[in-house]
């Protein structure tokens, strides 16, 4: 029997730890590098400016330069779907819709110690076979990586039209995460032959218009970056689409036939132990001060953003809401500490006004449209050999 090589044992110890998905690919610089760039110079990333820093910028494309003599990545995938919001709570306009991602604990508390225990594992088994200490750096989405990039080099998937990583029976609820290694691995085969074919259903269902083309998000419309990555006041024109969504958003996900393969997480972790996890009433939420914003999110992806963002996107799922039921809290919302969600508080406040006038917004008068072509079929009616032909 042939001895087991590097790469298979780390595969190995990867799932070992938890991981659903494992591979390797060289350092060599990706080639979405000239992607990245256009999508920089037309001021796609909005308010994320860390993501354009040129020394960033730099290291995206040559990983040398955050770890010297780096010759192979090391990338793993773990499915971190819970399973589907009940569809009554979906269609709760008195609701908030949190992305799936974040109803359970902080992804990150789970997968670093985790990926630093696979670095000292092929650290140790590297330096046997090297006669030298083997240097490595872990990094989940907190580095300057074209994360899915090495994935789908790796063989961990293929890039999609909505801009994630999707594995074919897995579906795109993946947490990716890598090391760095300055050692030679064998590499993993990438997937070929697969991808999105022809079907369009995350550009034709983005509820902002975010997806601008294929492959292309413009973040700024994006719903996940209005509610997480903006700091500030959310455009008027684009509050009406954002529905009852106060972080994150998984539409142009769950759409994808793809998604249909996923099967839940055997992570315990990443499920809601409480409906109010995955939508919480909107009206409770605006009842909460610091010292409970930070009791009840404390280990949550949520606590990132802070009691001010999360009640500005409730205020904004308020107003969309329309209902009278929302008016008292609204009108004590207008003297919150937070000024930011005093101003939402009061768009949301004249929303419902209009609506109990009779005149309901109409989303459409408001936007900057995008109109979009398709092939003249309902979306619905595509089979998933015709989409992905």
């Amino acid at each position: 029997m042939a001895a087991m090589s590097l790469t298979q044992q780390i595969c190995n110890r990867a799932r070992d730890l938890g991981f659903d998905l494992v591979g390797v690919t060289p350092a060599h610089p990706v080639p979405y590098v000239d992607a990245y760039r256009a999508w920089l110079a037309r001021g796609y990333h909005g308010e994320m400016g860390y993501m354009a820093r040129p020394d960033r910028v730099e290291r995206r494309e040559d990983p040398a330069k955050i770890l010297p003599g780096v010759r192979s990545v090391v990338c793993v995938g773990l499915n971190y779907f819970p399973g589907d919001v009940p569809a009554d709570l979906a269609r709760d306009p008195s609701r908030g819709r949190i992305s799936n991602y974040a109803w359970g604990i902080d992804y990150h508390d789970w997968m670093i110690p985790r990926l630093e225990e696979l670095a000292r594992f092929i650290g140790a088994q590297a330096r046997a076979r090297a006669g030298r200490e083997v240097r490595t750096r872990v990094y989940v989405d907190t580095g300057p990586l074209l994360e899915r990039a090495y994935a789908a080099a790796a063989g961990l998937g293929f890039v999609g039209k909505n801009a994630c990583l999707i594995h074919p029976r897995m579906g795109s609820y993946l947490f990716l995460g890598q090391v760095l290694l300055d050692f030679d691995l064998e590499p993993t085969p990438a997937m070929t032959n697969v991808g999105c074919g022809t079907c369009t259903r995350c550009i034709e269902a983005c509820p902002t218009g975010a997806l601008i083309a294929p492959y292309v998000l413009d973040a700024r419309r994006c719903i996940s970056y209005l509610t997480i990555e903006l700091k500030g006041h959310i455009p008027p024109q684009l509050r009406p689409l954002m529905g009852n969504w106060i972080y994150g958003c998984d539409v142009c996900q769950t759409v994808c036939p793809w998604q249909r393969f996923a099967r839940p997480t055997s992570e315990p972790s990443f499920h809601a132990e409480r409906l109010d996890q995955a939508a919480p009433l909107l009206l409770e939420l605006l009842e909460m001060d610091e010292g409970a914003f930070r009791q009840r999110y404390e280990r949550s992806p949520i606590s990132r953003i802070g009691r001010g963002r999360l009640l500005r996107n409730a205020t904004v799922a308020l107003g969309n809401w329309g209902d009278v039921q929302a008016q008292p809290a609204l009108t004590r919302a207008l003297a919150d500490p937070e000024p930011l969600v005093q101003e939402h508080a009061a768009w949301a406040l004249d929303c419902v006004r209009k609506v109990g006038e009779g005149s309901s917004q109409d989303p459409e008068s408001d936007q900057d449209p995008h109109e979009r072509e398709g092939d003249g079929r309902d979306p619905q009616e595509h089979t998933l050999g015709d989409e992905l032909a």
